[in-house]
């Protein structure tokens, strides 16, 4: 699925898109917070004037894994954008992973847009080349999902360089 986003991202005029798999971040898990800060991911974040952040739900939750590796950043995600995006074997496409991120972004300072993208019964939406099956209604969706974020991220850039 975060392969699609990317490439749908990349497809727009004037955006930069990096796929961040946090599975490939060396990270250590015996302490938390900013003491475990990788550069390369913050540098990354600092970088990013908006996020996507795809993640699968888990018993209606999201994967510690992620949890952890955004703790690690703070001040680099103030006043960003994020668009959420749930994945989900289940019918309801990650809408409760979201749900439960929400409060989550907001500590982080991160200001989550007013779109979210879900993808149900993930197990069915690919052929068995890994193909996405019903392509034209997701670049549908991801079309309305990524005006919403480029306005967002363009206001926050905008007020990060006036108030900073």
């Amino acid at each position: 699925m975060a392969k699609f986003i990317v490439e749908q991202v990349a497809a727009r005029d004037k955006l930069e898109t990096e796929l961040i798999d946090i599975r490939e971040i060396a990270i250590a898990t015996d302490d938390a917070g900013e003491t475990l800060k990788n550069p390369e991911f913050a540098t990354t974040i600092e970088r990013a004037d908006g996020l996507i952040i795809v993640v699968p739900e888990y018993n209606h939750g999201y994967p510690g894994l992620l949890k952890h590796v955004l703790d690690t950043c703070l001040k680099e995600y103030i006043h960003k954008a994020v668009g959420l995006c749930g994945v989900s074997a289940g019918p309801f496409g990650g809408t409760r992973v979201i749900q439960n991120l929400l409060p989550v972004m907001r500590e982080l300072g991160l200001v989550t847009i007013f779109y979210d993208l879900n993808f149900s019964n993930v197990q069915t939406l690919f052929d068995d080349s890994g193909n996405l099956i019903d392509k034209p209604t997701y670049i549908r969706r991801m079309e309305r999902f990524m005006d919403e974020l480029v306005w967002m991220s363009t206001v926050l850039k905008h007020g990060r360089q006036e108030f900073n």
